[in-house]
């Protein structure tokens, strides 16, 4: 790593790599003043600013005097190919792939340029990095994979893309987060739906302790909430000492409520700290879900109280 200072000329091809002037951008090259690499103090080459602002010609111009493909900056290790992708300009990954970019050339954190194609949606480049041998399965330091990240930003016909070349469904982090409980914390009804659907884990436990549902019941996320219910998750105490009611009771969400005890959940369960849903509702200052929990707890008590055949509505 060299922090050599910036001459003139390094900082007027970086300028015109930027703004894609083509012409300035050879006047400066043919100057001989200048490497066709030189970096600025990010440790960014013009390679890779003219690929991130998708200046297709100034990036060949680049190439044919010799610009290294693979060259990343010093701060994050991220090259021409990961901001090509990530911006989905097709033509410059086509050709930085043809001058010998490497498919699978990762960030520090190990982000490569399918990751951030997923991330960002652009299908088309995630095609092209796939027929160009980019590993489906590769993981960054966290564990996360392009399917993962995918799921995580809701972008459910690219996740299907992915599923069908072969992405593992119940792949996790290394907090053991897998795509289906990304997705109910994100709110990302389709792709839970899809997920399930594909034979995604309803009750796959995250470190600690959270599922898909109590992370959906949480965050107030009902229409997801409604898909997993289907697929009968846990809905007693989990490994975090909590429920899914108690989620929503002590964050106020009441439709998520209301559809938990559509499943017959038991209101009365106390958690870790030897609370029910209701106290921690009130606790929590959400009186209104307090006095609903409550009103449902004697309603059913009722009904349990009375002879078969019979039965009092449930409160609404």
């Amino acid at each position: 790593m060299s922090y050599k200072k910036e001459t003139p000329s390094d900082q007027q091809l970086h300028l015109a790599a930027l703004q894609g002037n083509l012409e300035k951008l050879k006047r400066v090259l043919d100057s001989g003043k200048v490497h066709v690499d030189c970096k600025d103090k990010e440790g960014t080459t013009p390679l890779i600013l003219a690929a991130a602002n998708n200046h297709l010609d100034c990036v060949k111009e680049l190439l044919k005097q010799g610009a290294d493909p693979n060259s990343g900056d010093w701060w994050t290790g991220t090259c021409a190919l990961f901001f090509a992708a990530q911006g989905g300009f097709l033509d410059i990954v086509k050709l930085l792939l043809d001058s010998g970019a490497s498919v699978d050339l990762a960030s520090y954190d190990g982000g490569t340029p399918l990751f951030v194609s997923c991330q960002c949606n652009h299908q088309e480049v995630v095609d092209a990095l796939l027929s160009r041998g980019a590993d489906l399965h590769a993981q960054m330091v966290d564990g996360a994979t392009a399917l993962f990240i995918t799921a995580q930003n809701g972008h459910v016909r690219l996740m299907k893309y992915l599923i069908s070349k072969g992405a593992e469904v119940n792949l996790s982090r290394q907090d053991q987060a897998s795509p289906l409980w990304i997705a109910s914390q994100m709110g990302h009804t389709q792709v839970v739906k899809e997920l399930l659907t594909l034979g995604a884990k309803v009750d796959a436990i995250r470190e600690d302790g959270a599922t898909p549902l109590f992370k959906a019941c949480h965050k107030g996320h009902l229409e997801v909430a409604e898909q997993l219910l289907k697929y009968k998750p846990e809905l007693g105490i989990l490994k975090n000492g909590e429920t899914p009611l108690h989620a929503a009771a002590l964050f106020g969400h009441l439709k998520v409520i209301k559809l938990l005890m559509s499943y017959n959940v038991d209101t009365k369960i106390k958690n870790k700290e030897g609370r029910t849903a209701a106290e921690l509702a009130r606790e929590a200052g959400n009186e209104h879900i307090t006095k609903f929990i409550e009103s449902y707890q004697t309603s059913t008590d009722r009904r349990n109280s009375i002879p078969n055949g019979t039965s009092t509505p449930s409160p609404t």
